[in-house]
């Protein structure tokens, strides 16, 4: 990448960051606190921490449209005042209800679709996948950091302080937007990186995607029910509060990174995506059920988080790329939109459904959720096809090349599956095998810039 590519990927990486970092923050502390918010039963305090997955699944592809229209550092800085306001009404909130309040404005500020636009009008296309690479590698560290120092900024300024910090985020998200991240020539809508209204029918109706949705839905739902009880457990099992539990998170997630890098090198690498992908979710399925029965005993609690954050990460870092490989590659932006909701719908879903098990059930109610979606992504999961191992290429055209000939002419080149020319963008969008591409053979097709 070049060098302002490089800073546009950095400080929008950066942008993604400080917004996620304060979001996930609350994530090992909110139940303890909310407990003592006026009005508070099992069932607000889970609508109160999956609330902004509604609001931000509802909203994260109308603000990405709105910014081809209006601009993309417009409606970041929009989003982020949002997202601030949000934070500022949730700190100050003493009823559970406040809170709710808060939480679903901090979750209309969506401007996750609006970030990756950005970076996809600052990258040539050549280098857009290692741009967003590294804003993908700065949301999953930015969410390991978080629920570690979650705990250990609660011990500091309480929970309120967290969210009064949120605050303080949003700012510097909207100052590294106006200062730091390079000013776009003009907002270019990508097919690649942004969703298309008209692909919509075509990615709903694709089986394998869907399959991918509910996975991401599944696994954030998962989630956030779980940190509804987490916290309680923890304490009764260890003898530690909230703001002591980093101590459990931190080797946690180490032995999480560390069996996540060979699991992802087998999947990639080996071409076992497939195998890895099952056998992560029957771990974490499995996590669910022992923890309804066992959630008292150290021992099994401890392995369950264990287990189950390792399935996380590696379903975290596997799940984008099977959207990626299974898309179109004209669709993968409207792919990447879709599937980005359903992870907030998830999120959404698994606090208030999560609530109201632990209101219904108590500890073991939560689990038992948690263990029916695990086990419906299990069936669901296993009868996926083995994925096609490719990645998008985008190829610049000249502009008075024909778009159907140039196809089936790319088509022919060793390592593409797929092509298609879109002669108003002067863009070539192919699928290719990246073991038998031959790039010299391509970019000496007639018709390619």
């Amino acid at each position: 990448m070049t060098p302002n590519e490089k800073r546009a990927a950095s400080s929008l990486a950066a942008v993604f960051s400080v917004r996620l970092l304060g979001l996930f923050m609350i994530y090992p502390v909110f139940a303890a606190y909310a407990h003592n918010l006026a009005g508070a039963t099992a069932y607000t305090i889970g609508l109160a921490l999956g609330i902004y997955g509604l609001t931000q699944g509802l909203l994260q592809i109308p603000f990405g449209l709105a910014s081809d229209r209006i601009g993309r550092k417009r409606m970041i800085v929009l989003g982020l005042l949002i997202f601030a306001i949000g934070s500022a009404i949730a700190a100050m909130s003493h009823t559970i209800m406040g809170m709710v309040i808060g939480r679903a404005i901090q979750g209309a500020g969506a401007v996750g679709s609006v970030i990756l636009a950005l970076v996809a009008d600052l990258t040539a296309e050549e280098n857009r996948t290692k741009a967003m690479a590294t804003v993908g590698i700065t949301i999953g560290f930015s969410f390991m950091v978080a629920v570690v120092a979650g705990p250990i900024a609660a011990s500091i300024v309480g929970v309120s302080g967290i969210f009064w910090l949120m605050v303080v985020l949003g700012l510097a998200g909207i100052a590294i937007t106006l200062f730091v991240v390079p000013h776009p020539p003009r907002a270019v809508h990508h097919r690649d990186a942004q969703v298309t209204a008209s692909m919509f029918g075509r990615i709903l109706r694709n089986g394998e995607l869907l399959r991918l949705d509910f996975g991401i839905f599944a696994l954030h739902a998962m989630l956030t029910s779980s940190f509804l009880v987490m916290p309680q457990l923890l304490k009764a099992s260890l003898g530690i509060t909230a703001q002591q539990q980093w101590m459990v998170y931190l080797p946690v997630f180490a032995i999480a990174v560390i069996v996540m890098v060979p699991a992802i090198i087998i999947a990639e690498k080996h071409r076992k995506m497939k195998s890895v992908v099952v056998a992560a979710i029957v771990a974490m399925a499995a996590t669910q059920v022992l923890l309804i029965f066992a959630s008292t005993n150290t021992i099994a609690l401890l392995a369950g988080v264990t287990v189950f954050f390792t399935g996380f990460n590696i379903m975290e870092a596997t799940l984008p790329s099977l959207v990626t490989k299974t898309a179109p590659a004209e669709a993968k932006g409207t792919a990447s939109g879709i599937y980005s909701s359903s992870q907030f719908i998830g999120i959404f879903v698994g606090g208030v459904f999560g609530g109201w098990a632990h209101k219904t059930w108590g500890n073991p109610g939560v689990f038992m959720l948690s263990s029916a979606i695990a086990l419906a992504w299990v069936l669901i999961a296993a009868t996926m096809r083995e994925p096609r191992y490719l990645t998008t290429r985008l190829l610049r055209v000249e502009g008075d090349a024909d778009a159907g000939s140039l196809a089936e002419r790319l088509k022919q080149v060793p390592g593409v599956a797929e092509a298609l020319v879109v002669a108003e963008e002067g863009l070539a969008y192919l699928k290719i095998d990246s073991r038998t591409f031959d790039e010299d053979a391509a970019q000496a097709v007639p018709g390619i810039g």
